[in-house]
């Protein structure tokens, strides 16, 4: 009896066994349906515990037919183009009902999983339908996609990004008092005056926007793995491409950057098209680093899984925004050159040369990063050509109107701003000048030993600043007093040298540099002396009065007093309406005036003024004590005529 027990048991075991076997037979096998009927038939002849198999067989067709039918029918109820009106819907789900966007998703899960079964493979008329339901699904999803996308896109918000972005600007005042018409033929410095050069905004590190609402990234996840499986990726990347390409053209216009041709751009003036090159520079901060940087997370996000289709994808949402930026870029780099164009352009120089490292990380496309490359190079080519352009300016400005009272030249204001204003980009100048050999290093030879540094911008620098002293001296030849043409050269050395110690320029010029120049200041200085008040020193002088300081011919005398007094009344009314802005330059001429003057008419007064005072109308040839002579020096250079009126008179 024990021995009949376990040989049922065994025998039921190995029949589960068998049955197991057989399942897994039926599901493993990949042959046509006649085929697969008559192999499992002579299966089931071999041992009566298979007869069950052909029942086996007719279940599982049966649940699979069922489970494809079901599947079927939630896909045609979404049929938009369905002819029965209780079995269509004329809306897609996933904006109102989750849960049939759910039931949808699971039935395009359940037949893609189907149409890879053998039961179905095998049977033309159930892959036919198959097939027609997997079409139908995709095109429901491809509009899906399509209106999650456009419904859950975030506008961006360009007044709460600016807020965001830390501002740093640099103020360029290229004239500090007014330049006269006579000088609008340099570089159109009029037409600039007063403005201020901003290098833009610098961006956060950690500044992102969010490109689309949170929530409906991982419902176009579950579209996209659906499509991609399906076959249908072309149609996806397409459709997202597509929305997303609008979406970001629609940034820019946010943003102010307009769609305008090459020709276009180079025909708008130049205070409208420094604007636009404003709006690029941040367009371009922005683009790169808030929205093309977001794309690429989104894309990364949604076609998660699929690493070809997302470098396509987001490739083709990137092109048109870049591709616009990129045509105003060079447009800018082809356009005329003018020397007020010069800082934008190295503005926008720098930040493309940035956005390109970004670029070049997110973007494979070779083709757009190329585009980049040569608008690059042609910007920084406009660059080097735009600072020739303002070099050659100042060396041929010829403007013949003397400034009348000897103040700092507009020119001198102008170029020493530029110039000012320049250093800030010295990295940027240095990469793109020395590539180019430098055709005036001649001219550099007898100042070679000033420069502390041999960077290429230092050396330009240098022959520009030469350039300016040379044309100043020029100018100075305008001026037919010599003591005036000193007090000119005086005022634009200071200015120059003022510009240099101050600021960063001091640093590529040296100090040697800035102690020559003093010297010439000083230099100036004493021949203004030599020039101006040599005559009436002259007055002063015993030479040719006759006897001594007791017995001096009273005739000389007066005619000594009377023309110095006429010299001195002289000076004071032109040299008073002369302007020396500098206040320290302006005290210490009064201070060597005084320190030449005061002490001889002192000296004179003490020797003969004593056989003057007891004459009749002394007052008139004495008019003036040495303590009024050093009050009046005090109004000198300030830029105002006076006619002086002494008080003192004295009559014996």
């Amino acid at each position: 009896m024990g021995t009949t027990t376990t040989t049922t048991s065994l025998d039921a075991g190995g029949e589960d066994r068998v049955m197991a076997a057989a399942q897994q037979i039926v599901k493993s096998l990949n042959t046509a349906k006649e085929v697969r009927e008559d192999m499992l038939l002579i299966f089931s002849s071999f041992d009566n515990r298979l007869s069950n198999i052909t029942n086996l067989i007719k279940k599982d067709s049966d649940s699979t037919g069922v489970r494809f039918d079901a599947a079927e029918k939630v896909i045609l109820r979404w049929d938009s183009s369905s002819s029965n009106p209780d079995t269509s819907c004329h809306s897609l789900p996933w904006e109102d009902s989750p849960h049939e966007a759910a039931e949808y998703l699971s039935a395009v899960d359940e037949i893609l999983k189907l149409v890879v079964d053998v039961s179905i493979r095998s049977d033309n008329e159930i892959m036919d339908r198959a097939e027609a339901a997997v079409q139908l699904a995709m095109s429901r999803l491809e509009d899906e996609f399509r209106l999650i996308l456009i419904r859950n896109t975030v506008p961006l918000d360009a007044e709460g990004l600016y807020c965001s972005i830390r501002r740093v600007s640099l103020s360029f005042a290229v004239n500090e008092g007014e330049i006269d018409e006579e000088f609008e033929s340099f570089g159109e410095v009029d037409s600039v005056r007063g403005c201020f050069h901003d290098r833009g905004a610098s961006l956060g590190d950690d500044l992102c926007v969010d490109l689309i609402n949170a929530d409906a990234v991982v419902e176009l996840k579950e579209i996209a793995d659906r499509m991609i499986r399906s076959g249908y990726e072309k149609e996806c990347v397409q459709t997202y491409s597509n929305v997303r390409r609008d979406a970001l053209d629609e940034c820019l216009v946010i943003l102010g950057v307009e769609k305008l041709s090459i020709e276009e751009v180079q025909k708008i003036e130049w205070k409208a098209l420094d604007e636009k090159m404003n709006k690029w520079i941040l367009a371009i901060k922005i683009t790169v680093r808030v929205l093309l940087s977001g794309e690429k997370r989104l894309c990364d996000q949604i076609f998660n899984g699929f690493d070809s289709i997302k470098e396509i994808c987001f490739s083709e949402t990137a092109k048109g925004c870049v591709m616009q930026l990129l045509n105003f870029g060079e447009a800018v780099a082809i356009g005329k050159r003018s020397s007020e164009k010069l800082f934008r352009i190295l503005d926008m120089y720098d930040v493309l040369a940035d956005a390109l490292l970004d670029l070049e990380m997110m973007i494979t496309d070779e083709f757009l990063c190329s585009e980049a490359k040569g608008v690059l190079s042609g910007l920084g080519e406009a660059a080097k050509g735009t600072f020739v352009e303002f070099e050659n300016a100042v060396k041929s400005e010829a403007s013949k109107k003397p400034m009348q009272n000897g103040e700092i030249h507009p020119l001198t204001r102008y170029v020493m701003n530029y110039v000012k204003l320049l250093v800030d980009y010295s990295k940027t100048l240095n990469l793109l000048l020395e590539s180019d050999e430098d055709e005036e290093d001649d001219g550099l030879q007898s100042e070679d030993s000033e420069l502390e540094t041999t960077t290429p911008f230092a050396k330009r620098l240098l022959l520009l600043i030469s350039s300016l002293e040379s044309n100043l001296e020029e100018k100075s030849k305008l001026y037919e007093d010599g003591a005036l043409h000193c007090i000119f050269l005086m005022n634009n050395i200071l200015y120059i040298v003022q510009k240099v110690k101050d600021s960063e320029l001091g640093k590529l010029l040296g100090d040697n540099w800035v102690r020559k120049r003093r010297g010439q200041v000083r230099q100036y200085a004493t021949n203004y002396l030599r020039a101006c008040w040599m005559k009436a020193l002259y007055c002063l002088k015993d030479e040719g009065i006759g006897g001594s300081s007791n017995n001096a011919s009273k005739v000389t005398l007066k005619e000594r007093f009377k023309n110095f007094n006429a010299f001195f009344e002289e000076i004071y009314r032109i040299q008073t309406g002369w302007k020396v802005p500098d206040p320290q330059l302006r005290e210490e001429l009064r201070i060597s005036i005084s320190e030449k003057v005061i002490p001889a008419y002192r000296s004179f007064m003490g020797r003969f003024g004593s056989q003057l005072e007891s004459g009749r109308n002394s007052g008139k040839y004495i008019k003036y004590t040495p303590e009024d002579l050093e009050n009046y020096l005090l109004d000198l250079f300030e830029g105002s005529p006076l006619i002086l009126h002494h008080m003192r008179r004295k009559n014996s």
